[in-house]
């Protein structure tokens, strides 16, 4: 595909995402940019991939893009909502799976999709029929009345998965979805995303500092460092704007990699006595 046909097919996709000059600031002064004058378009039925390092912002950008917090300057719409004007059309439209969700483990895993579905005004029929619906996509109607407390770590992120779909929502954000898993609940967890893309027509967004994950799963990807947007497009594009071999080269060409000093802290705690 050329230039040109590739700029066509651009404008013939639905912008779901938009941010304009988005910045979160904290600090008295507003001295640290989380956030900074961010400008992004993901389109509709994509799974994009935010891809930085710990602190880079990517957090931030998702809790703006989800009404959780407000922006210092520059706004954003997400399905056509602004994100300053209409918060609760907003979250009606999203569903969020955070980096560091809560459970509620004295609940079964039946009883905690029906408080989160009775959150988003669920109609009562429909919402008995999307349990049953997600308990046993993901697996899990076998053990719906059991109390979450005695679920494994990867059958807890399947119902925050279930929980972030119970209102349907054509937007789903995905903080660090496997960063805290063993190697099979993450792979479990990424077929799950993947058949959300390619069956479901989701659109996806996904933060994460786990190369590998965003490379498998993501159609388009984007670096943010120290707040700012520094590269776009799909992963072969950024290595070829790098001139590397591998997403690795170019992500370390691209943030700078890892200082001496951090080494150095590894290095120390390594070697540390208990």
């Amino acid at each position: 595909m050329n230039d040109k046909e590739d700029k066509d097919k651009e404008l013939m996709m639905k912008v779901l995402i938009q941010t304009n000059k988005l910045s979160k600031c904290y600090g008295r002064g507003g001295e640290i940019e989380a956030v900074d004058e961010l400008n992004l378009e993901v389109y509709e039925g994509e799974t994009f991939g935010l891809l930085g390092p710990n602190g880079a912002g990517k957090t931030t950008t998702v809790r703006l893009l989800n009404c959780i917090i407000k922006p210092t300057s520059g706004t954003a719409t997400v399905n056509g909502y602004d994100i300053l004007k209409k918060e609760t059309e907003v979250k009606r439209v999203t569903g969020l799976l955070a980096e560091s969700p809560g459970l509620y483990d004295k609940l079964s895993a039946h009883e905690f999709l029906e408080f989160m579905g009775a959150l988003y005004d669920v109609p009562s029929d429909i919402l008995t029929e999307r349990i049953h619906d997600l308990l046993k996509l993901f697996g899990l109607h076998e053990r719906r009345d059991h109390l979450l407390e005695g679920y494994s770590r990867g059958m807890k992120q399947k119902i925050l998965i279930a929980s972030a779909l119970i209102h349907d929502p054509p937007i789903l954000f995905f903080d660090e979805p496997t960063s805290m898993l063993d190697p099979r609940a993450a792979l479990m967890v990424k077929d799950l995303i993947k058949k959300l893309a390619d069956t479901a027509g989701k659109t996806i967004f996904i933060c994460s500092h786990i190369l590998p994950v965003v490379e498998e799963l993501c159609d388009r990807i984007g670096i943010i460092n120290q707040g700012k947007l520094i590269a776009i497009g799909t992963v072969d594009e950024i290595i070829a704007q790098t001139k590397t071999k591998t997403l690795e080269e170019a992500f370390i060409a691209i943030t700078g990699g890892v200082e001496e000093k951090e080494l150095l802290a590894w290095r120390e705690q390594k070697g540390a006595k208990p």
